[in-house]
């Protein structure tokens, strides 16, 4: 799951500090300015020496070169195979969502053209594997330094998570190869199909849309401390929803067992979707009042969550 705008990264204000003409400004961290030397070419960049022979004499503090170079090794080896950041990593998994995607999304469309109702499995994986995909893509665009392979939540929200969609899938598997036929009348089971599509869709669009719109103060784990970069999101979608990303999540699990016609799994995702986010605004909304105060309570009091019975 994620965490919502103020518990993501939060935003302090520095105090004002004394000025005097001995102030030297604050050496940044040596990782930093390792980033910084490689987007100005590099070690060899004659702009960079430049810069750095001018100001020797403004800035004492310079990083001396065997510094810069073993921060340059530290920011490379996060990229490698087997660190959070793997790019090999990344490009497996994109690969592996987007095979699974297209494949299931065929068979599911064969499925249905042959007038087999378990469509719905295939279908159901198709769904799963455009929401994991957008997870990761929507941090990488948004908050693109927060962006690893963990962003991709196929293993993040624990076993539960994994439990629920694999329950969920077998049943539709099963309940749909032994008893094809549907119980109810068609008036009914058309419009409840078309109704969980049309959940699936807006519970994939607004939690798409919160993750862009909050942008680095976005996070898939709830921050208990507030950093000085974060600020309390009010505009667009959160003008509306001020937990938009739990909000959608809701309804497209719903949604999600609408589409594949379960009963058991639709109460049980309903249950403990409401349960998960009920104890999870409560505890993210206590950090938020402590890290805006009152902007965050005028806040609260003109938007909604938007899922029953949760204020």
């Amino acid at each position: 799951m994620t965490s919502e705008n103020g518990s993501a990264n939060g935003s302090a204000h520095p105090s004002d500090m004394e000025t005097s003409t001995s102030w030297t400004p604050p050496r940044t961290s040596i990782f930093n300015e390792a980033a910084t030397l490689i987007n100005r070419g590099g070690l060899g960049s004659s702009t960079h020496s430049q810069v750095q022979t001018n100001s020797q004499s403004s800035t004492p503090s310079q990083p001396q070169p065997q510094e810069l170079n073993a921060a340059l090794d530290i920011y490379e080896k996060q990229f490698l195979p087997g660190q959070p950041k793997s790019l090999s990593g990344i490009a497996i998994r994109s690969f592996i969502l987007g095979l699974v995607l297209s494949s299931t999304l065929f068979l599911s469309a064969y499925l249905l053209y042959t007038g087999r109702p378990i469509w719905r499995a295939p279908f159901f994986i198709t769904i799963l594997s455009l929401f994991h995909f957008l997870e990761f893509y929507t941090t990488a665009r948004a908050n693109t330094s927060s962006a690893r392979i963990s962003s991709f939540l196929f293993s993040s929200n624990g076993s539960a998570y994994t439990i629920a969609h694999t329950t969920s899938f077998l049943e539709t598997l099963l309940s749909h190869y032994f008893f094809p036929a549907s119980v109810l009348p068609t008036y009914i089971h058309y419009p409840i199909l078309i109704l969980g599509l049309f959940m699936v869709i807006i519970g994939q669009v607004v939690r798409a849309v919160a993750m862009l719109t909050a942008g680095t103060n976005f996070s898939h784990v709830v921050k208990h401390t507030k950093a000085q970069s974060h600020q309390l999101v009010t505009t667009g979608i959160y003008s509306v929803f001020r937990h938009p990303s739990y909000f959608g999540f809701f309804w497209w699990g719903i949604g999600t067992q609408l589409i594949c016609g379960n009963v058991l799994s639709l109460l049980g995702y309903t249950a403990v979707l409401w349960k998960f986010f009920a104890s999870r605004i409560s505890g993210e909304e206590e950090l938020l009042v402590k890290f805006f105060g009152d902007e965050y309570r005028d806040y609260r009091q003109r938007t909604r969550v938007g899922i029953p019975f949760i204020k």
